[in-house]
């Protein structure tokens, strides 16, 4: 297996998990994983990555309207955008070296 695809499947196991139970620093792993897997993205997915992050990030509470299991979506879903916030970190910091590299 791809050791990047084992990377994702930790953020997502990470971002789940933490919906339940407390996560000590979890959102800095999360992070620290994505900056990872953001190397790995092909260039075609890089618009993909970055408007899931804004959209993950910014709209993920208004799953908490869902009565019951509401508030466990939007903690998974805002941890699954700061994932890809970090993965939109890496990619967007390529594309400045790659524009402005000497």
């Amino acid at each position: 297996m791809n050791p990047f695809k084992i990377i994702g499947w930790a953020g997502i196991a990470i971002a789940v998990l933490g919906a339940f139970v407390e996560v000590p620093y979890a959102g800095a792993i999360l992070v620290v994983l994505g900056l990872v897997a953001g190397v790995s993205v092909a260039a075609e997915d890089h618009v993909r990555v970055l408007v899931t992050a804004l959209v993950l990030g910014s709209l993920s509470g208004v799953l908490g309207n869902i009565p019951g299991v509401g508030m466990y979506l939007a903690a998974i879903a805002s941890a699954v955008g700061t994932f890809a916030a970090g993965a939109a970190l890496t990619i967007i910091s390529r594309n400045v070296w790659e524009r402005f590299k000497p």
